[in-house]
């Protein structure tokens, strides 16, 4: 991507993996259509086209459109009411100042009470109307809260696996490092599936998204309830550890592995067992890097490291001998 002068957004990263791994046909031939130099414009076009994610945000913006307007009228119902209030209080001056000091007769006194009942009826009138406009905008502002509450839980859900998707995972990750004491107390792991694309391959894609589908149920189950599990992209998933130590993390990266390995996937109406499943891992601690960006380059680093000494295990970046995997990890991300 920065050969390629493409920024680090999640969006990009998206669109980059798919067509390194050549799942969708389409979308490789419209980014090599691109000739290798495209344009942020061409590639949102991209995404929003192949991913639904990136639509789902575009709902999301339309309802906080919608929201800010409900939020204006109400505003404007106070305006009318403050207005209707003040009008009431200048009639109530103005019949102070014309009483003080003057002999009054019952039919002046009279008159006066019947503008007094005038315009307290019309002040009482229009803030009857004014509190039932209030209510009923009301109710359509909290509507429609919730149903951005909702907009935005999707926006931020795989819609296979039903965790965490990659937008969801970068915002997540940011926050690791906007303050400096929490990152003493975080993680972060990456899971890939060994051999997931033969597999894919030889049974077919809906078998293959029951497999992934498994595997992140079992990311969750195996998961502390501080963890945030998502997937990234593909067959890749990630899990954020907060409040474990390096031999808990590790240990909690050893369970998810021996759990995905022991699981039965079972397919169809005939009882078929696909597995045995292995996933490879990679770990590095969050005080180990510098910033977000760095800290999934190393632990992606650690992944690699499993895959190259025989998958099916987990890795812990700062236990790698300085230099081994480096070039060949570097290559790898840039092929």
């Amino acid at each position: 991507m920065r050969r390629m002068g493409v920024s680090g957004l999640p969006r990009n990263y998206e669109i980059f993996y798919e067509v390194f791994t050549g799942s969708n046909r389409d979308l490789v031939r419209e980014f090599e259509a691109l000739n290798g130099r495209p344009t942020q414009e061409a590639l949102d076009k991209l995404s929003l086209k192949y991913f639904t994610q990136n639509k789902r945000q575009a709902v999301v913006e339309s309802a906080q459109e919608q929201i800010a307007a409900r939020a204006q009228d109400i505003l404007s119902l106070l305006g009318r009411e403050r207005s209707s209030l003040e009008k009431f209080g200048v009639i109530l001056d103005q019949t102070s100042n014309g009483l003080s000091g003057r002999d009054l007769s019952h039919d002046i006194l009279r008159k006066i009470v019947g503008i007094m009942a005038a315009a307290t009826e019309t002040t009482i009138q229009q803030g009857r109307q004014i509190s039932q406009a209030m209510e009923e905008k009301s109710n359509e502002l909290e509507e429609m809260r919730t149903k951005l509450a909702q907009y935005k839980k999707l926006a931020d859900t795989d819609p296979l696996t039903r965790i965490w998707n990659r937008r969801a995972f970068d915002k997540r990750m940011a926050d690791v490092y906007d303050d400096q004491r929490s990152v003493m107390f975080h993680a972060l792991i990456l899971a890939d599936i060994d051999g997931f694309k033969a597999f894919n391959d030889h049974y077919g894609h809906p078998v293959g998204d029951r497999i992934l589908q498994g595997v992140a149920q079992i990311l969750k189950t195996q998961s502390t309830t501080d963890c945030f599990v998502a997937r990234t992209g593909g067959e890749e998933f990630a899990i954020i550890v907060e409040g474990l130590s390096e031999e808990a993390t590790m240990k909690v990266a050893e369970a998810i592995r021996l759990a995905v390995e022991k699981a039965e996937f079972v397919i169809g109406a005939g009882v078929r067992n696909c597995g045995p499943i292995h996933i490879s891992l990679g770990v590095c601690m969050a005080a180990d890097a510098g910033d977000a960006e760095e800290l999934y380059a190393k632990a992606d680093q650690a992944l690699y490291a499993s895959k190259v000494d025989g998958r099916n295990r987990a890795t812990l970046f700062s236990r790698i001998p300085k230099g081994k995997f480096t070039k060949n990890w570097l290559l790898y991300r840039q092929d």
